[in-house]
């Protein structure tokens, strides 16, 4: 294990750990109200959980993960695929119905959301499919193979229905596809292909928008201009948000002195952190909070970067790099009323045990890389001396 710990990116292990500490501060701070005015239980209760799903997603990743080769993960990834699969059929008949959305599975100790899972799967789905398919020289057609699973996918997540989710899989398996080197002679093909789609989609949009998406869901297109809608559900809690990002100044009110977090934000934890971040730490400490996050995508982006002719390593960190920025981009941008709200979890900082549990995995994948990167690199040294 030692001998793994110094062959790890050490900056961006140093980024995961500090984050997670962040992560369950902040949940502690924003959770502690609506824990006991809104959901009767103690105020540490959703800190003690975050506590638990971050350690034990540290003990797998460091004697689990970090153990197997990803050579190893063309055995593993068929298992996984279907497993996510089965569970996504299965939320129809046994999901567990919260917020509209019937996207759990309750398993007493813990809510499981498939979803998430899914996102993870897909990743190294991808990853495996394309280090086979290239080697082997497949055809544009067959390389669409894994977007068309992606498509089943983004369905049964749509009809849950969890749109923000839907999008950010579409996102991650259209953005990796295009990373992929297929070479320029597909390039026209592939261009057309997307170019149809779109318009098909655009199709779909225009003459169906109003049966493909709830009342609920087309509410939530009017985002812009939320205080001006503060009675409304599509104004309401984005308008709070803006209140405690306001309310906190430069320099914020103080660790648990936030005033939106009692039930103004009614998810405050969750959806909502980053404004209660901001309220009580204030804006030069969101700055930098912000700034942390761009680092760990940069390192990421680096080690994918020197995995070079290794088409595997180079997918999985560039999967993970996509899932980190989307999840960023969607709830920052949600919560500032930029696009509209669709209740995605900001990384380590927004309570979750399935999203938390998925993104430290998969950054342990990453260092995986970054390990197997190190390893390669000595082996080649050693073949120039002898």
């Amino acid at each position: 294990m030692r001998k793994l710990f110094f062959k790890m990116d050490l900056p961006l292990l140093f980024m995961m750990v500090l984050y997670s500490i962040l992560g369950l501060v902040i949940i502690l701070s924003a959770s502690s109200v609506a824990a006991v005015l809104r959901f009767h239980v103690s105020s540490y209760y959703f800190f003690i959980r975050q506590f638990l799903f971050v350690v034990t997603s540290f003990l797998v990743g460091f004697t689990i993960v970090l153990r197997i080769p990803t050579s190893k993960y063309k055995y593993l990834v068929p298992f996984f695929l279907v497993g996510v699969l089965a569970a996504l059929v299965g939320l129809f008949f046994y999901g567990m119905i919260s917020n509209n959305a019937q996207s759990w599975y309750d398993l007493g100790f813990f809510n499981l959301q498939p979803a998430e899972f899914t996102k993870s799967v897909l990743i190294l789905y991808m990853a495996v499919f394309y280090s086979r398919s290239l080697k082997k020289n497949k055809s544009l057609y067959y390389n669409l193979i894994p977007l068309a699973i992606a498509g089943v996918i983004f369905v049964l997540v749509a009809m849950q229905p969890d749109l923000g989710g839907a999008l950010i899989i579409a996102g991650i398996a259209v953005l990796l596809f295009l990373v992929v080197p297929l070479g320029k002679q597909n390039q026209l093909l592939l261009f057309k292909v997307f170019g149809i789609g779109i318009i098909l989609l655009g199709i779909a949009v225009l003459y169906g928008g109003a049966d493909l998406l709830s009342s609920k869901q087309l509410q939530r297109l009017q985002f812009q201009n939320p205080c001006s809608r503060y009675t409304e559900d599509t104004g309401y809690q984005v308008c709070n948000g803006f209140i405690a990002i306001h309310n906190g100044g430069l320099f914020g009110r103080g660790l648990g002195n936030s005033t939106q977090k009692y039930l103004y934000l009614p998810e405050a934890h969750t959806d909502f952190v980053f404004p209660i971040l901001v309220e009580e730490l204030g804006a030069v400490a969101g700055i930098f909070v912000l700034l942390g996050y761009l680092f760990i995508l940069y390192r990421i982006l680096k080690i994918g970067k020197e995995a070079k002719g290794n088409v595997r390593n180079m997918i999985l960190c560039y999967g993970t790099f996509l899932l980190f920025l989307l999840h960023l981009l969607v709830n920052l941008m949600g919560v500032l009323a930029l696009i509209p709200l669709t209740g995605v979890p900001l990384p380590f900082l927004s309570y979750g045990g399935s999203f938390t549990i998925n993104l430290l995995m998969l950054l342990f994948v990453v260092q995986n890389v970054a390990i197997e990167n190190k390893n390669l690199k000595i082996k080649r040294e050693m073949a120039q001396l002898a």
